[in-house]
């Protein structure tokens, strides 16, 4: 990586080179891109919007700009929307600028300015990125924001992936161009180009932890231990970023072994599998199952991970509630997270068969076929777990699918008696949610079949059947995910 002092003489196309160099290296941009900047009015993003617009051509790029009005300092805050929407006319940038409230939206939330800042902001980004099928979303955070970040997670008591830093490209489309930038080259940058950048007078005000390490913990330790402090807390985000990515893969990789089943909604993990990694990578694996679900880590801290770690050793139903309507709770072995409460009201369901032909059960997304053949036509077809054959000379009046009623008992294959269907899906760990998932075929006299099990003794083919009634169930993809579960 090559940082720059840029002495004047040397002209701001030093600058342009280094940013250049680190968009090469590290692959932000390539030709044709669309990119939207996230333009604040201040030096960085001036900075960073002068300089694509320089490269514009080179890259064939189709460069926007958005800026957020907050309304947090009044008429400055109109002054800096005015200010950005002058200069994307100048330089032919199409542009973006939307109006929030957030000094009344963080009070509304409970949420601090700063933070509701952030996500509005974001929020107004990745919407425009959608609508436009835009590429990536230039920010300008520079080496200085990067050592200011070290030293403000490390004080936190982060792990690797808060020291790690900000990353020069993110899977959601962020690119950091300035990231090996220097804040005061940045600075000499905007006066050698008479950009006039607008000052946010808050950040010279030690209210804000960020605030305060970059007005007087950084001047102190450049002062009194190293005046390369920012370039060597940059230098350690890297290599530390570089281990994170190699645990973070292998992470991944424990993830789809340990996964049982996932969807929008909800993410199942093993927890015997769980239990049996290495402590870093199980921590992983469940930020990995957190963001499944609520698609980052915002709010969630150590001790929710230290929690979910907790739980694995409770008992069956045991549950906790996390930060932003996450909830996660134990289930015969397994570890679910979602955002749905646990519905423990079975669907109920009953249809009656045709015995050649298809029924479709809406409930369970599945259909069932079945056919009336010979017993030497059914010698041909093997059964499975999803495909059953009967005597039909043994079914009594209408062979119905239904779930499961008050007292259902099974005289199955092998039982030497009959057990009781709750108590089997019991035994099988089935969660109560999730039993009605599970359905029972039946005549007028009992119970021929409960799906994921043996079928009943009395229904069974032998030496004297002529007439086989084959089932077979089809379940819609989504569905069966979650049936592979347990049987």
């Amino acid at each position: 990586m090559k940082l720059l002092n840029i002495c004047r003489f040397r002209g701001f196309n030093m600058l342009i080179y280094s940013v250049k160099e680190t968009i090469e290296r590290e692959n932000l941009i390539k030709h044709g891109d669309k990119i939207l900047v996230a333009l604040s009015g201040g030096p960085d993003s001036i900075c960073l919007l002068d300089i694509l617009v320089k490269l514009r051509e080179e890259y064939s790029l189709t460069i926007y700009a958005a800026h957020l009005n907050h309304r947090i300092r009044g008429i400055d805050a109109q002054k800096d929307a005015l200010y950005c929407s002058e200069v994307c006319e100048k330089d032919g940038v199409i542009f973006f600028l939307k109006s929030e409230d957030v000094p009344a939206l963080a009070k509304e939330k409970g949420a601090s300015i700063e933070d509701m800042a952030r996500q509005v902001r974001y929020t107004m980004l990745f919407d425009i990125k959608q609508k436009l099928g835009i590429d990536k979303i230039a920010v300008a955070h520079n080496l200085d924001d990067q050592a200011e970040t070290v030293l403000m997670k490390l004080l936190r008591g982060s792990g690797l992936q808060g020291l790690r830093g900000m990353d020069y490209v993110r899977d959601d489309g962020i690119i950091r161009p300035l990231l090996d930038i220097y804040k005061y080259d940045i600075l000499q940058y905007c006066e050698e180009n008479y950009l006039n950048p607008r000052i946010d007078k808050t950040n010279f005000e030690d209210e804000y932890t960020r605030n305060k390490i970059r007005l007087n913990l950084i001047p102190y330790l450049e002062k009194n231990y190293s005046s390369n402090i920012k370039q060597i807390l940059s230098r350690t985000a890297n290599i530390i970023r570089e281990d994170y990515n190699f645990i973070e893969n292998v992470a991944k990789e424990n993830y789809e072994l340990i996964k049982s089943y996932q969807d929008d909604n909800e993410t199942v993990l093993d927890i015997e599998l769980l239990k049996n990694i290495d402590k870093s990578i199980k921590r992983r694996v469940i930020r990995i199952a957190i963001i499944s679900i609520l698609k980052d880590l915002d709010n969630i801290e150590t001790v929710h991970i230290n929690d979910i770690i907790e739980l694995m050793d409770k008992d069956n139903g045991k549950m906790i509630n996390l930060p932003r309507g996450l909830k996660v709770y134990v289930n015969y072995g397994k570890l679910t997270f979602t955002l749905k409460e646990k519905v423990i009201e079975e669907k109920k369901y009953s249809y009656k068969i045709n015995l050649n032909g298809y029924t479709r059960v809406d409930e369970l997304n599945l259909t069932v076929i079945s056919n009336i053949i010979s017993k030497q036509e059914c010698l041909r077809y093997p059964t499975t777990k999803y495909a059953k054959a009967f005597d039909y000379s043994k079914i009594q009046g209408d062979l119905v699918i239904r779930n499961r009623e008050n007292g259902d008992k099974i005289n199955a294959i092998g039982l030497k008696g009959t057990k009781k269907i709750k108590d089997i899906l019991i035994d099988k760990k089935i969660p109560v949610e999730e039993r009605y998932m599970y359905p029972i075929f039946s005549d007028d006299n009992g119970i021929l079949w409960l799906f994921g099990y043996r079928i009943a003794e009395d229904y069974k083919i032998d030496e004297n059947t002529d007439k086989v009634v084959r089932i077979q169930l089809k379940y819609d993809v989504n569905r069966r995910d979650i049936i592979e579960k347990f049987i």
